[in-house]
């Protein structure tokens, strides 16, 4: 499927969560399993083009199209999650939401020292979480030099505050606005 019968997959709810919003949504994309299998199949491509060792994806949607690339590619997966998901000790970066905090956290004995990891996530809109897991991944000993997401949303410039973070992004389709 061509990146525009893919794009055309995605429903826009208007004022979601709220007024003047367009939420993107992707369960109508991974509802249509040959646009499913054709998004993952690019995002793994993009993955493959320089070294990785492992996929990580960030909740919940990153487990949705990360989980399935890691699979395609016969790499792990590691779930960078919200936080007071795991059972065991974890290792966590803070970071600024628009109107306030959050936090991610991971099990820091997912990765070895020097382990090439590339994010995959749904979306990206202004950066902050997907710099959040970098910086996480990083701390644990990971190269992270390339991210890859399903959705870009140029206007509110998360791809450059990844690249100011020396990451690679690259995406399958864009949405002007927000």
């Amino acid at each position: 499927m061509s990146p525009e019968q893919l794009k055309s997959l995605v429903r826009t709810i208007p004022d979601f969560p709220k007024s003047g919003i367009q939420f993107r949504d992707i369960t109508t994309l991974i509802g249509h399993g040959e646009g499913f299998r054709a998004s993952v199949d690019w995002l793994s491509a993009e993955v493959s083009r320089a070294p990785v060792d492992a996929i990580a994806g960030m909740e919940a949607r990153g487990f949705i199209f990360g989980a399935a690339v890691a699979a395609a590619l016969g790499k792990p997966f590691i779930p960078i999650r919200k936080p007071g998901k795991l059972p065991i000790k974890t290792i966590g970066v803070d970071y600024a939401l628009e109107y306030g905090s959050d936090r991610l956290e991971m099990d820091p004995e997912a990765i070895g020292d020097g382990c090439h990891v590339a994010i995959v996530d749904d979306l990206l809109a202004t950066g902050g979480t997907a710099c959040a897991a970098t910086e996480l991944l990083r701390k644990a000993g990971a190269r992270v030099q390339t991210a890859s997401f399903i959705i870009d949303l140029p206007d509110l410039g998360g791809a450059r505050k990844l690249r100011d973070c020396s990451v690679e992004v690259t995406s399958l389709m864009q949405f002007e606005g927000d």
